[in-house]
């Protein structure tokens, strides 16, 4: 037994726990991104938490749709990483008192989840290809062109808008 919760010994095996496990991490921020939403202040920092919490719902059903592709049925395990970086996001927001640092700090954490989920997503795409499961690789590639898609969105936010705003909060 190694770091998984069952022996993988294949290729396939491997593909399949990975499934399991961005299945956990997209289920875990459907479940953070409200409570974002209500902590941003900024209005486009809140349309834009909340057009991804849209988003992450059909990459929820995407997913359950590539496990009954692969004859699995959609099963979660638990994912320390996504756990850490909501409890490291929830942990900082707590901490930050002033709105517009708050606004930056909850865009930096937002940014931390999409750059997992951007690495996951790749790597499953690869995995799918690899086993010769274009089918699979084409859905996945749906949900990581939205990932990098609301990566760039908060990047231009935080780089526009809201860093500015946090930098010019009086100490």
């Amino acid at each position: 037994m190694g770091l998984f919760s069952k022996d993988i010994e294949t290729l396939n095996d491997l593909f399949v726990h990975q499934l399991q496990d961005v299945y956990y991490a997209e289920k875990q921020i459907t479940k953070a991104l409200p409570k974002m939403i209500e902590k941003a202040t900024d209005p486009t920092l809140k349309a834009g938490f909340q057009t991804h919490l849209e988003e992450t719902e059909g990459q929820i059903m995407r997913l359950e749709r590539v496990f009954e592709m692969h004859d699995e049925r959609p099963k979660a395990v638990a994912c320390p990483a996504i756990d850490g970086i909501i409890k490291e996001a929830n942990e900082v927001a707590g901490d930050i008192a002033d709105k517009a640092v708050l606004d930056a700090a909850l865009i930096a954490s937002a940014q931390a989840v999409e750059h997992y989920e951007i690495t996951r997503y790749g790597t499953l795409i690869a995995w799918a290809k690899q086993l010769g499961r274009n089918d699979c690789a084409a859905i996945l590639k749906e949900t990581l062109d939205e990932e990098k898609a609301t990566d760039e969105k908060l990047t231009s936010l935080a780089e526009t808008t809201l860093n500015a705003r946090a930098e010019n909060v009086p100490a």
